[in-house]
């Protein structure tokens, strides 16, 4: 095939990459890893969107049809965008016969507030069913809870400087861990605020937060109590 470079509304980088990936079969994994890791997410979103105006065929679909295991994986990963594999992750932990609470945790715990917000949207018309009815089928108890608050998506931006005090106080001892509280100050707070709160938590106790996390809860709740917590102040 013979491109006319002048004509097309692309970019050269364009072409050149379309025209490798038509003529890759399965024995140029390193040819495509090459091809696709030198590219930003953004790039590599115009290629899949030039091959299809080119082609009239899927980029993934076609590459899938070549590739097989691990590899194929992770071509389809960096041909994603960040959101939509996003997407695809979660709806593949809470499917099938067991949820995958460590993805759920990695993902929910870890994505700004934004991100959450736009994860949601694209779950919701992907699969035209809410992330949250997904997650609270899948998971009970306090872990629950912890991870519908993390889909509303509320964490204050900025320093709430008046609350991290206040924030900084346990349960009194033996009352056991106030699980409400707990969620509401781990999700809600920025995470310049849970700085100050850990700071002000080991002035004010012989133990840090991420230890007294630690020691009273459990599981995957406690998994992802200490992910948001951040890091140990002993």
């Amino acid at each position: 095939m013979r491109l006319d470079l002048k004509t097309e509304e692309t970019t050269l980088w364009n072409w050149e990459d379309l025209i490798l990936l038509s003529g890759l079969k399965s024995t140029d994994e390193g040819s495509i890893l090459q091809l696709l890791v030198a590219r930003s997410n953004a790039q590599r979103q115009e290629i899949r969107a030039a091959y299809k105006t080119l082609h009239g065929k899927c980029l993934i679909k076609e590459l899938q049809s070549e590739l097989t295991g691990k590899f194929e994986s992770l071509i389809v990963a960096l041909l994603e965008t960040p959101t939509m594999y996003d997407v695809k992750c979660l709806k593949n932990a809470t499917q099938g016969t067991g949820t995958s609470e460590k993805q759920l945790i990695q993902i929910l715990a870890s994505r700004t507030c934004t991100e959450i917000q736009e994860i949601n949207k694209v779950y919701k018309q992907e699969y035209k069913k809410s992330l949250e009815e997904d997650v609270s089928g899948d998971t009970g108890g306090a872990f629950r809870q912890l991870l519908v608050v993390l889909l509303q998506a509320s964490r204050q931006q900025g320093v709430q400087e008046a609350l991290v005090q206040s924030d900084a106080k346990p349960s009194p001892q033996g009352a056991g861990t106030d699980d409400e509280t707990l969620i509401q100050i781990m999700v809600s707070r920025s995470e310049i605020d849970i700085l100050d709160i850990r700071a002000e938590f080991r002035k004010m106790y012989p133990t840090s937060l991420y230890k007294m996390i630690k020691g009273d809860t459990s599981g995957d709740y406690n998994k992802t109590l200490l992910l948001l917590c951040g890091g140990d102040d002993a």
